[in-house]
């Protein structure tokens, strides 16, 4: 069927509004991960000076008293409380009240152009696909687009508590790097897709597989972000790497996300190859052939497996993080080297 142009030209420029807002959104994170930074700093300036007080307070007490039974007169014991009472906060309660008010608002106002974003990027991908008259996922700027916009509904659905919107910088950079990739160096023009791809497995296959890798990526930078906050615990942070996990949440929290998302994505990237599979043995008369992408991504799928028994066995917990980064660069390694580099009987997934 004849491709309608100026329906795809209305997806590219939804693709790319949906980038600058998503960039707009990045840029507001940013700033909210700082002044959150900051109020965690004065939160915790705060509570180390009332500590203080209080111990003063109490020395005050034993001071006065002491006075009171050396038969000292009431001018020293009230010399001992002034003394006593001399610290006080640098930021008062009301202060930094004030400041977790304003990073609220902020934080409101990223959270709304997310979902002005995320609205874009759906209509991009409709709009694809309306115009082609097919599913969107014939080529790798297809299935870009559907993976970041897969990501993207996964960690909005994740991260609707106050608690997780410190992880909007870490997922949306790498989010926009693989959209930007996508849009320039992945572009293809809207066309029919070859004869191989001109199947109903098309959309069941690789919707399931992209699905997979959207929540693989969410889990393997909950990871990352793991490794970052077990090195620097909470609360005794130190250097410039302290200060950049401040405000994520504890290195437990952060590795039961990872955790329950890469639950998910076991058997979800399960099912995509399994489906894969029974595509193959309809197009080619084969159900497996050790094809390079259909190589690595078993080797992917059991990476994903060997990471939730690792996770499992508390010899191998503290281990079981760095699999799943493992993981996580394999499924990059398969998404850009073996569809673009390596050849195969998936070499035509770059191409219209």
């Amino acid at each position: 069927m004849p491709v309608n142009q100026n329906l795809s030209n209305f997806s590219d420029i939804a693709f790319q509004t949906a980038f600058v807002v998503y960039a707009v959104a990045l840029v507001f994170s940013l700033v909210y991960y700082g002044r959150l930074n900051g109020v965690i700093t004065a939160r915790r300036e705060h509570a180390e000076a009332q500590a203080k007080t209080r111990e003063d307070s109490k020395a005050s007490v034993k001071a006065t008293a002491s006075v009171a039974a050396q038969g000292g007169d009431s001018s020293d014991a009230l010399a001992v409380d002034e003394a006593a009472n001399e610290t006080s906060t640098s930021v008062s309660a009301s202060d930094i009240a004030a400041q977790e008010s304003k990073v609220d608002r902020l934080g409101g106002m990223t959270n709304s152009l997310l979902w002005v974003a995320l609205a874009l990027h759906l209509a991009s991908i409709v709009l694809r696909g309306l115009a082609v008259n097919r599913f969107p996922l014939g080529n790798l700027y297809e299935y870009m687009m559907m993976i970041t916009f897969g990501a993207m509904v996964a960690v909005m659905i994740a991260m609707q508590r106050k608690e997780w919107r410190t992880l909007w910088p870490w997922v949306l950079t790498p989010l926009l790097a693989l959209m930007f990739y996508g849009s320039t160096k992945l572009y293809a023009e809207s066309a029919p897709v070859v004869p191989a791809l001109q199947s109903y497995w098309l959309p069941v296959h690789v919707t399931i597989v992209s699905l997979g890798g959207s929540l693989g990526i969410v889990s393997g930078i909950g990871s990352i972000l793991h490794l970052l906050r077990r090195a620097q615990p909470k609360g005794k942070e130190k250097g410039f790497f302290g200060t950049v996990a401040k405000p994520l949440p504890s290195a437990k929290k952060l590795d039961q996300m990872a955790y329950r998302v890469a639950v998910v994505t076991l058997p979800v990237l399960g099912l995509g190859i399994v489906l894969g599979a029974i595509w193959a043995e309809a197009a080619w008369g084969r159900f497996w052939g050790w094809d390079p992408k259909e190589t690595v991504s078993f080797a992917t799928w059991i990476l994903y497996a060997a990471y939730l028994h690792a996770r499992a066995t508390p010899s191998w917990a503290k281990f079981a993080p760095w699999i799943n980064i493992i993981a996580l660069a394999t499924m990059i390694f398969n998404l850009f080297f073996i569809n673009m580099v390596v050849s195969g009987l998936h070499s035509y997934a770059g191409l219209n």
